[in-house]
This record gives structure tokens, C-alpha cells and sequence, in this order.
């Protein structure tokens, strides 16, 4: 046989390699498909196709991310919101990927804004707010199950922002500032009566006691004289003065007892 038909032959042998041997990685599935007809998900490794009978689409099956895009969302008390969020899913069926969806990302993501517009829809603005892991956790839900019939399973979902109307934004930081302003008060009120209560069971105490009101007046002394003060006025309780009185009488004179 001449060289140049023995080329031919190589070169015959090259195209039906090519179109017959496929290597696969470990995160990736081929679907085949012989004449039309489903065979199967095969992989990984090296797989074996007929040529111009078989046909194979590639699956992966690592998570996916993606981002929604911003939704104009209004709220259950009509406050109009710009929310986005991301959603992580990754394939567990080949097969229903393909054969059950036209384009399993696209039919996902396009899930994902309709509920995530239904969803937020039918919640409050403070609870949009504060709530964030609870609405995460019913989105995921929901998504997940309209996409189980494909094949494709969805892990997480995050609300990633919220973008309010810049009207809304001073509403909110209005209603904060009060709020603290208010448990600034509650607060203050609590210390003062709790103060008061003290006052009130040291003045009990004082005033049950002998000799009590001159050892407080003596403390006094004690910490105004430690300031740096030119003339210090004090006035003198008159109960210094009454053991003076019971000895001498009011008269200045000493009392004579028989």
C-alpha cells in the first residue's frame, strides 16, 4: 500500500478517536444520548462514544453562585424597596438537567427573582430588616422545591441588599434616635428612683441613730477640706448643739440635779 493511503487510514483513525474517546473530571458527568434516546449519565474518567451515533452533553457538578439582580420589591406596608440576593446551587441529576429543562441556570435563576419578589412582597419593611435569616431560610425552601424536579438542588439563599428610598433612610434614623432617646430616659428614670430609695433608707438610718448626723457632718468636714477652697461656709446642724443644751440648759447655766 502506497504511503499516502496509509496516511488516510491514520487520519481516519485520528477523527474516530476524536469523536469516539472522552475524558471526564472528577466534577463532571456526560449525559449520552444514542440516537435521540436517553442511555445515561457516565463519568468520570475515560468514556467510550459510537461516533455520529452518540452524542454527549457535559454536566457539572460543583456549586454554582450567582447573583440575582436587583428586584423592585414593595413591601406589605407599600414601601418601595430595591432588594438583590445570591443563590448557591450545584446539579444532582444530570440527567434531569438535561432532559427535563431547556437550560437549568436560566430556569433557576429566573425562579429565584419571582420568588424573591413573592416573597419579600408579602413581609413588612422591619421585618425585612430584622428578620434576614428567617427569610433566607423560606426562600431556600421555596426555590428548592420548584427546582427538585430538574434535578437541581439549591443550598443557600442571601438576601444581599436592601436599598431603601433616601425619604425612607431618615424615617428609619429618626425612629432609632428616638428610640435610644427613650431608653436614655427609662434608664435615667430607673437610676433616679433606685437613688432615692437609697437616700431614703440612709436618712432612716441617720436619723434612728445616736451620734449618726454628727459623724456624717465630721465626714463632710473631712472631704471640703481636701479642696483647694479660700473661705469655706458650712452651716452647723442644730443637733450638734443639743448635747450642749441637755448639759447647760437654755439658759447657758448648768442644771443642778438633786
Amino acid at each position: 500500500m502506497p504511503l499516502a493511503g496509509w496516511g488516510i487510514i491514520a487520519f481516519l483513525i485520528l477523527i474516530f478517536l476524536s469523536n469516539a474517546v472522552r475524558i471526564l473530571r472528577e466534577y463532571e458527568r456526560g449525559v449520552i444520548f444514542r440516537l435521540g434516546r436517553l442511555i445515561g449519565a457516565k463519568g468520570p474518567g475515560i468514556i467510550f462514544l459510537i461516533p455520529l451515533i452518540d452524542r454527549m452533553q457535559r454536566v457539572d457538578l460543583r456549586v454554582i453562585t450567582f447573583d440575582v439582580p436587583p428586584q423592585d420589591v414593595i413591601t406589605r406596608d407599600n414601601v418601595s424597596v430595591k432588594v438583590n440576593a445570591v443563590v448557591y446551587f450545584r446539579v444532582m441529576d444530570p440527567n434531569k438537567a438535561i432532559v427535563a429543562v431547556a437550560n437549568y441556570f436560566e430556569a433557576t435563576s429566573q425562579i429565584a427573582q419571582t420568588t424573591l419578589r413573592s416573597v419579600l412582597g408579602q413581609v413588612e419593611l422591619d421585618e425585612l430588616l430584622a428578620s434576614r435569616d428567617k427569610i433566607n431560610q423560606e426562600l431556600q425552601k421555596i426555590i428548592d422545591k420548584q427546582t427538585e424536579p430538574w434535578g437541581i438542588k439549591v443550598s443557600v439563599v442571601e438576601v444581599k441588599n436592601a436599598d431603601l428610598p433616601p425619604e425612607m433612610t431618615r424615617a428609619i434614623a429618626r425612629q432609632a434616635e428616638a428610640e435610644r432617646e427613650r431608653r436614655s430616659k427609662i434608664i435615667h428614670a430607673a437610676g433616679e428612683f433606685q437613688a432615692s430609695q437609697k437616700l431614703a433608707d440612709a436618712a432612716a438610718i441617720i436619723s434612728g441613730t445616736s451620734g449618726a448626723m454628727q459623724l456624717r457632718f465630721f465626714q463632710s468636714l473631712t472631704e471640703v477640706s481636701s479642696a483647694k477652697a479660700a473661705t469655706i461656709v458650712f452651716p452647723l446642724p442644730i443637733d450638734l448643739f443639743e448635747p450642749f443644751l441637755k448639759k447647760y440648759g437654755p439658759d447657758g447655766k448648768q442644771e443642778i440635779h438633786s
